[in-house]
């Protein structure tokens, strides 16, 4: 994949940033000394954040994400709210909770913080080397299900599905885990992100998931699959979503593939006919904006049955089509 220089982020959003942390290090000396009202104070400085305002994770739930990080950053299991509220905090544990609220509040992912991300209700282990799996990308795991298990009732007892750039093995491992007779391989180019995503895979026990390390196609020669799937990078470089404080701290080689944004995606449609077997499906997770491009692109690739999938928000958000 293609990387770049990052330029610095606007000086205003710069200067939000600073303000946040300013204010987060602020709160960190005046937490209460006792467990529940240090989670509600966690709570109201999330709410009010500046950079947190425009994150759905936040606006509805800061006193949840404050329950998750607080007793996170003192290893503590969720019944400590109820049965030891009043638990007393040294100093240390205070300026731990102090840390990490200045760093939530900064923009860090709550999910980098604490280790892990629940998807398709399986808990998974994620870090910066790793985009944080998104609720979307579970309408990619549903259009998958539906499509192998109309292969099986065809008659195809194990179909074979294909994960690219499975980076935590999210899409990989939700399929392996739901569909225990199928055959799953999964490819990534990172190997942090491929360590990752096998100790995410060994967490939930699968022996049905191969994990490979590669650049798309590359480590699997002439083999084909009944089902691919992929959520590549699909950003333009030069878009300033990319600056701004929701992606900031993730990949950014998991987010774009350089100057065209559609790189990935096109090299995908092109290549992925070579390896799927008659009949195969490809389904591609895409920007919100790039339905119709992809569906031309499939089209002129000669994948027949092209249609595009919304999200729960009603953006086009996924696109398959099957090759004859």
């Amino acid at each position: 994949m293609q990387s770049s220089r990052v330029p610095l982020p606007p000086v205003h959003t710069r200067r939000a940033k600073l303000a946040a942390m300013d204010s987060a290090e602020s709160v960190a000396p005046a937490l209460p000394s006792r467990l529940r009202p240090a989670v509600q104070r966690v709570a109201d400085a999330l709410a009010t954040a500046p950079i947190l305002a425009a994150q759905v994770e936040v606006a509805g739930s800061a006193l949840r994400e404050a329950e998750a990080l607080v007793l996170s950053a003192l290893g503590l299991p969720r019944s400590a709210l109820y049965a030891d509220p009043e638990r007393v905090l040294s100093m240390a544990e205070r300026a731990k909770i102090g840390s990490w609220l200045a760093r939530r509040s900064a923009g860090e992912p709550l999910a980098y913080l604490l280790g892990v991300r629940e998807f398709w209700s399986l808990t998974l282990e994620v870090s910066p080397a790793v985009l944080v799996p998104r609720a979307e990308t579970e309408l990619l795991v549903e259009r998958a299900l539906r499509v192998g298990d109309e292969f099986e009732r065809r008659g195809i007892a194990l179909p074979c599905a294909l994960d690219l750039g499975t980076g935590s093995g999210a899409i990989a491992i939700a399929l392996a885990h739901e569909r225990p007779g199928w055959r799953i391989s999964a490819v990534e180019l990172s190997t942090a992100a491929l360590a990752l995503a096998t100790r995410n895979a060994e967490r939930h026990g699968l022996v049905n998931l191969e994990l490979l390390e590669g650049d798309w196609f590359s480590p699997l020669g002439e083999r084909r699959f009944h089902l691919i799937v992929s959520n590549p990078p699909y950003v333009d470089a030069d878009d300033p979503v990319l600056h701004g404080d929701s992606l900031r701290h993730e990949p950014r080689a998991a987010l774009t593939p350089g100057a065209d944004g559609f790189a990935d995606l096109r090299h995908l449609i092109d290549t992925a006919p070579s390896h799927l077997e008659s009949g195969g499906v490809l389904i591609l997770e895409h920007g919100a904006a790039q339905g119709a491009s992809v569906r031309s692109a499939l089209v002129a690739r000669g994948f027949a049955h092209v249609v595009s999938h919304r999200d729960l928000a009603g953006h086009e958000r996924v696109t398959e089509g099957s090759m004859n």
